[in-house]
C-alpha cells in the first residue's frame, strides 16, 4: 500500500508538471506577431504554437515592449522569448534553440523624393539620422556599426510604427526595420508609395526562440529542436510562413 501511494503521488507530480504552462514573451512584431482579437497569432508566432502542440506543452504567449521582453526573460521572470537574434551578451542568460526559428532580411527605408544612395557601405551613411526599435539587434554589421561609433545617430523607439512617424514627419531621415514588418506597416497606413526600400542584407538574420538561463529548460530546447527540425522537414513549417508573408514577396 505504501509503495502504491508513493508511485500514486510521483504519478499525479508528472502529471502536474506537463500540465503546466511556460511562459513566454515577445513583441507586437506583425506580420511575423500581432494581436487579433485578444490573441497573439502570425508567422513566428503560429510556428511556435504548432511546435509546442506537437511538444504537448502548454505555453502562454505575452507581448510587451521589446525592452521589457528582455528585462524579464533575463531576470527569469518569464520562460522564453521570440523571435530573437543571437548576440554575445545575450548568450551569457540565453540558451538559445539550436534551430533557426525565421531568417529575417533587414532593409534600410527612405522617404520615396529622398537622395539617399546605398552602395553596401554603412560608413557613407554616418551623417545621417536613423530610426531604430530599442534593444532591437538589425544584424552583425550594423549593430557593430553602431557599437563603434561609425553611426552615431541614432533615435530609438518603442516600435516601427513610431519611427515611420519620425521619418514622415523629417525626424530621422532612414528607418532600419525588418523588410517584411516594413512593409506590414507601411501597407497598413497607405504609405507604402512614399518610401524606397534599400537592402540592407544580401542574406536573411537569423532569429531564433531563446529561453533563459535561470531556467532548467535544456531538455525543453532539445525537443524544440527536434520538432522544428521535423517540420521543416514535413513541409508544414513553410505552410505556415507563407500564409502570413507570402503577400510580401
Amino acid at each position: 500500500m505504501k509503495y502504491k501511494i508513493v508511485f500514486l503521488f510521483i504519478l499525479l507530480t508528472v502529471q502536474k508538471l506537463s500540465a503546466s504552462h511556460l511562459d513566454i514573451v515577445t513583441l507586437e512584431y506583425p506580420p511575423y506577431i500581432y494581436q487579433q482579437e485578444g490573441v497573439a497569432t502570425g508567422a513566428a508566432v503560429e510556428v511556435i504554437k504548432e511546435v509546442f502542440f506537437r511538444m504537448e506543452q502548454p505555453i502562454l504567449i505575452k507581448t510587451v515592449p521589446w525592452a521589457r521582453a528582455i528585462a524579464l526573460v533575463n531576470g527569469g521572470h518569464v520562460d522564453a522569448i521570440f523571435t530573437i537574434y543571437k548576440t554575445i551578451s545575450r548568450e551569457k542568460f540565453l540558451l538559445y534553440s539550436n534551430e533557426v526559428l525565421i531568417s529575417q532580411p533587414v532593409s534600410l527605408f527612405i522617404k520615396e523624393n529622398s537622395s539617399i544612395v546605398f552602395e553596401r557601405e554603412l560608413a557613407k551613411l554616418s551623417l545621417y539620422q536613423f530610426g531604430v526599435v530599442r534593444k532591437v539587434s538589425y544584424g552583425k554589421n550594423f549593430d557593430e556599426a553602431i557599437k563603434n561609433g561609425m553611426l552615431k545617430n541614432i533615435q530609438l523607439a518603442n516600435n516601427g510604427e513610431q519611427n515611420f512617424k519620425k521619418l514622415f514627419a523629417d525626424r530621422v531621415d532612414i528607418v532600419v526595420s525588418n523588410k517584411y514588418v516594413g512593409l506590414y506597416i507601411l501597407e497598413k497606413t497607405k504609405k507604402l508609395n512614399k518610401v524606397k526600400e534599400l537592402p540592407l542584407e544580401q542574406s536573411g538574420v537569423l532569429s531564433y526562440i531563446a529561453f533563459s538561463k535561470k531556467k532548467n529548460l535544456s531538455a525543453v530546447r532539445d525537443e524544440f529542436d527536434l520538432i522544428l527540425s521535423e517540420m521543416k522537414n514535413d513541409g508544414s513549417y513553410y505552410k505556415i510562413i507563407d500564409s502570413f508573408l507570402s503577400a510580401y514577396y
